[in-house]
Order: structure tokens, then C-alpha cells, then sequence
């Protein structure tokens, strides 16, 4: 039940936000829309490129950082199979080893994350700005209140497909690539 409750509170915390919003834009004279967010970075011309340079420059550290885990999968595996015959000391010994390895594993994976995080920025900013750009003009142009991304709300059953911007959009930012 708890589960439940969880799970549908905030679904129908943002449905009744976005019924407020759009009750208070069409009370003041402006219409609504809607765009899928996902949907248009993902037709967003230099999105495919900028995902393949993301992985590409990336893929050597976390190959490197993977063969790490498994060097410390074989150390932890050979600890536990030798730890019968290992004194006290050798036993303190191999398991400040495979600490340290663990903290350099650990501080390797978040600069790792860190890296990414803002590479990941540098290559999709841009794009995002631009996409944000047009959004905002078709906002203008139409007179819209507000237009809502429904790729990130949860609890929106059924949108009218006259207020779906997405495909204009997608249109706007190919024709602006050309």
C-alpha cells in the first residue's frame, strides 16, 4: 500500500500543477503546448554525432576502469581462497591492498563521472540552447503561456495532439541545419 501511495502521490501531485498552470495561462488569454524533449534532442541535428564523440572519447577510461574492477575481483578472490593459510599480519596486509585498490577505484570512477558530466555539458549545451531557441520563438509566434515537456511528467494520461509541438520543432531545427 505504502508502495502505492508512493508511486501515485507524486503523479498526482504534477498533474494537478499542470492542470493549475494551464487553468491560470487560458484564464489570462494563452494557449498551452506541448513537447517531448526526448524525442527532439534525439532528431536534433549534431545530437547523434556529439553521443558518438561522448562514447568514443570515453570508452578507453571505462575499459580501463573496468579491467580495474576485475583486478579487484581476482585480488578479493585470491585473498579469500589464501586468508586460511595467511597469518594475522599477512591477512591486515592483503586487505589494506585491496582497500587501497578499492579507493583508488572508487576516486578513478568519480573523476571518471565528473569528466563525462562535463564533457557530456560541452557537447549537448549547445544543442540545448538551440532547441530551447526555437521553443521559445514557436511560444512567442503562437502566444503560448507555457509549453510543458511531457517526456519528464508522470500521470499525463491523454494530450490533445493539436498541442504537440514536437514535430514543428524537429522541423524548425532541421530546416535551421540547412
Amino acid at each position: 500500500m505504502d508502495r502505492l501511495i508512493s508511486r501515485w502521490v507524486p503523479a498526482a501531485l504534477v498533474v494537478i500543477v499542470v492542470v493549475g498552470v494551464a487553468a491560470t495561462a487560458r484564464q489570462a488569454g494563452q494557449a498551452v503546448g506541448i513537447v517531448n524533449l526526448q524525442v527532439i534532442m534525439r532528431q536534433t541535428p549534431g545530437y547523434q554525432e556529439a553521443l558518438v564523440t561522448f562514447e568514443a572519447e570515453f570508452k578507453a577510461a571505462q575499459d580501463d576502469l573496468e579491467a580495474m574492477w576485475q583486478q579487484r575481483d581476482s585480488l578479493l578472490a585470491a585473498y579469500e581462497r589464501a586468508s586460511i593459510v595467511l597469518t594475522p599480519t599477512g591477512r591486515q596486509e592483503k586487505q589494506a591492498e585491496i582497500q587501497q585498490l578499492e579507493a583508488r577505484l572508487e576516486q578513478r570512477a568519480q573523476d571518471l563521472q565528473n569528466r563525462q558530466a562535463e564533457r557530456q555539458r560541452e557537447l549537448v549545451s549547445p544543442l540545448e540552447q538551440r532547441v530551447q531557441a526555437v521553443i521559445e520563438g514557436i511560444r512567442a509566434e503562437r502566444n503560448l503561456g507555457i509549453i510543458f515537456d511531457v517526456s519528464t511528467m508522470q500521470g499525463i494520461a491523454a494530450v490533445d495532439p493539436q498541442l504537440d509541438l514536437t514535430p514543428i520543432v524537429v522541423q524548425r531545427l532541421q530546416q535551421s541545419q540547412n
